[in-house]
């Protein structure tokens, strides 16, 4: 019954309430959330209303209301383009901008992500996970949308993620713990201190999260410690050292059939048990930003950092692990000309970003879960990244703004085989691409600004990628190059008051070379995934976003995508398929997996008193198809699910503290969250049934 639910019932059931902040927060709120805001991933800091690009920020109310902050699917779910699929519910994840990425098997692909200044990409620009995060300690996440290449290379194809964590509030000692609970078997604890004295703002987080998923085999883990200190001895003068440690575990259930999924959607795949897939990764990193101003026209940004991570992969044939060392550096210098009352004001930037990364990896056979003696492949990957950027941004007057970026990348990767059985497996794959954007802002007024972009995409084959060869053991996929792409968006964003916001987009793009996942006949490799150059595509599409204060004690947000991403290529591609007899095949025309064509969430909340809000959320996606030969019995029916929250703040003797409470599919809706190409028919990964959490937050 609740499946059969329209888009635009939900949008109804919706508007019903949705939970609220205190009276004074809802003040700062208003004012931060509007004129005044500024944002730098687009490597300037810049109003809001200046920047020509689709943009969204993830503020701290929105970011306070996640049912289980764990996972980056929870603060996404309120901006338009941006799909996010949870693997079994922990918080290993894919994340897609206008479908660039959709196809990836693990990770995000072609979409740039800084934590705090350091990137969480590889210089082939993929990026494994989000575990370096803690959604408890986030401040605020900036959200460019469509291709970026130019400001960031061949891992901003898609986008930029920019995720802003917290400083520890003005006073030489503060700090808060949480706890939360809930259904199956999740927990989280959660506690942070920090102060100022001295110059130095600092702050240390550390977490620890568990549950058992919604599934059979979706046991996960993960630990979270994260540190960071501003040093500001002068006013031209600002180091911020950072630290962090992330241990995780993720056991991987797979996808299943749809037979599966009618009979038992909570059952693993058969092979995930006795294999006992899983993915561990233990990660330690260290950076250091700063900023150097020589007057007020002219400073230097520059960041450099080291991570170090463990990694192991236990899929149904091999084990998999890979020692990485990834290093990196950037320095940017920025200079500006022109008062605020000038007619002409201009802002120049340009420098380079430089990245190694060195691989140590070897697999062996996975016998039932036991690790076997055959040594597959043995290998070390050397990569290097070089980019070199130039921005320029030019207003003139008070109502016209032109921003042009231009980027040079070059992208290396060594191999060396150490097997060398039976024969040496040694290469080299390199990449490089000049990207260009030119964007455009026109104010009307101060309130309301129209923006037009144009920005080509490049998007090189990642490491994991590379490392799937799909001729033998070890060694890289030499058939593969580089995706590229070119894409047009048109918006306005408009400030009505402090009571009304909304920023429409539409834009269109086109690629070439789309990366395409596919399977082998060989029995030993016949569970893994491979990447090839398959089609071309054409990306059309429609995002809203709006913020709507009717009065104080009421808000009511909501985002809508409409997504129209077709096949474009000349010549019909088979989709391979584990049963020869299966014929089908990607045509032009056809729709792109995992792809809805319509998706969207509203949120509404509802102040009782200062201090007791209720909330009601809907979100809703139509059908998605498994893989590009679009069969409509194998597709995945669309789906609404209603959630609600309760928030209770308190204070006693001087401490603060929240008890909120959380039901997530409050009608126990069967759905499909998400589905991928699969020559087994195990496409489906369900999600999770009825869900109630709870959780007390103290702030000292």
């Amino acid at each position: 019954m609740i499946q059969k639910i329209t888009i635009g019932a939900a949008l109804l059931a919706a508007a019903l309430s949705q939970s609220a902040l205190s009276q004074d927060t809802k003040k700062d709120t208003l004012e931060y959330k509007y004129p005044e805001v500024v944002v730098t991933a687009p490597r300037m800091v810049l109003p809001l209303k200046e920047i020509p690009f689709a943009t969204s920020i993830v503020g701290q109310e929105a970011i306070n209301n996640l049912p289980r902050a764990i996972a980056m699917d929870e603060p996404m779910k309120l901006v338009p383009g941006v799909k996010v699929d949870n693997q079994a519910n922990g918080s290993r994840v894919h994340l897609s901008i206008r479908g660039q990425g959709i196809l990836t098997e693990r990770g995000i692909r072609g979409i740039k992500i800084l934590l705090d200044g350091i990137p969480l990409n590889d210089p082939t620009g993929f990026a494994p996970d989000f575990f370096d995060v803690d959604y408890s300690t986030i401040e605020r996440i900036e959200v460019l949308r469509g291709p970026a290449a130019s400001l960031y290379g061949g891992s901003a194809s898609g986008g930029i993620i920019n995720i802003i964590t917290q400083n520890a509030a003005d006073a030489p000692l503060s700090g808060d713990a949480s706890a939360m609970g809930g259904s199956n078997g999740f927990w989280k604890g959660f506690g942070q201190f920090g102060g100022s004295a001295n110059a130095i703002n600092y702050r240390v987080s550390f977490s620890r999260s568990m549950g058992d998923g919604y599934r059979d085999h979706t046991h996960f883990q993960i630990n979270n410690i994260y540190g960071k200190a501003t040093y500001t001895p002068s006013a031209s003068l600002q180091l911020t050292p950072i630290i962090s440690r992330s241990e995780s575990y993720h056991e991987n259930p797979e996808g299943i059939n749809l037979d599966q999924y009618n009979k038992n959607a909570k059952q693993a795949n058969g092979d995930a048990i006795p294999y006992n897939e899983y993915l561990s990764t233990n990660r330690t990193s260290y950076g250091l930003t700063g900023s150097f101003r020589f007057n007020d026209k002219n400073a230097i940004d520059f960041n450099g950092y080291m991570k170090n991570t463990l990694f192991t992969e236990a899929n149904n044939r091999t084990f998999t692990h890979r020692t990485i060392s990834t290093p990196g550096a950037s320095l940017q210098f920025t200079t500006r000309a022109g008062e605020p009352d000038d007619v002409l004001r201009n802002r120049l930037s340009f420098g380079a970003d430089l990245q190694w990364q060195t691989i140590d990896e070897h697999r062996v056979d996975n016998l039932y879960s036991k690790e076997g003696d055959t040594l597959r492949s043995k290998e070390q990957i050397k990569q290097s990244g070089t980019g070199l950027f130039l921005i320029e941004k030019l207003d003139i007057g008070p109502k016209y703004g032109f921003m042009v970026c231009l980027r040079y990348d070059d992208i290396h990767n060594e191999l060396n085989d150490q097997l060398k059985n039976p024969y040496d497996l040694s290469g080299n794959a390199d990449f490089s691409k000049t990207t260009f954007r030119f964007g455009f802002t026109y104010n009307l007024k101060p309130e309301y600004t129209m923006f037009a972009s144009w920005g080509q995409g490049f998007l090189p084959p990642a490491t994991e990628e590379l490392a799937q060869n799909p001729d033998h053991f070890g060694g890289f996929n030499i058939h593969l190059t580089s995706a590229t792409s070119e894409g047009f968006e048109l918006g306005a964003r408009h400030t009505l008051s402090s009571q009304f916001r909304y920023e429409f987009a539409c834009f269109f793009l086109a690629t070439q070379n789309d990366f395409d996942r596919y399977r082998i006949s060989n029995p030993l490799r016949n569970q893994e995934t491979f990447y090839r150059n398959a089609a071309s595509s054409k990306r059309t599409g429609v995002e809203f976003y709006m913020d709507f204060t009717p009065d104080r004690d009421l808000e009511i947000q909501a985002a809508y995508t409409l997504s129209s991403f077709q096949y474009t290529n000349s010549s019909p591609i088979q989709v391979v398929m584990d049963d020869p007899t299966i014929k089908k095949f990607v045509v032009d025309g056809n729709w792109l997996p995992n792809s809805p064509r319509h998706q969207v969430y509203v949120d509404l909340q509802y102040m009782l008193s200062p201090r007791l809000s209720l909330g009601l959320s809907t979100e809703a996606q139509t059908k998605t198809y498994i893989d590009g030969a679009d069969v409509e019995s194998e597709a995945a029916a669309g789906y609404t699910l209603i959630h609600g929250r309760v928030r209770c703040g308190w204070q006693v003797a001087g401490v603060e503290g929240e008890l909120v409470l959380q039901l997530r599919n409050i009608f126990n809706t069967k759905y499909v969250a998400f589905t991928e190409p699969d020559p087994g028919g195990n496409a489906y990964q369900p999600g999770a049934g009825r869900e109630f959490f709870g959780g007390v937050r103290i702030r000292l």
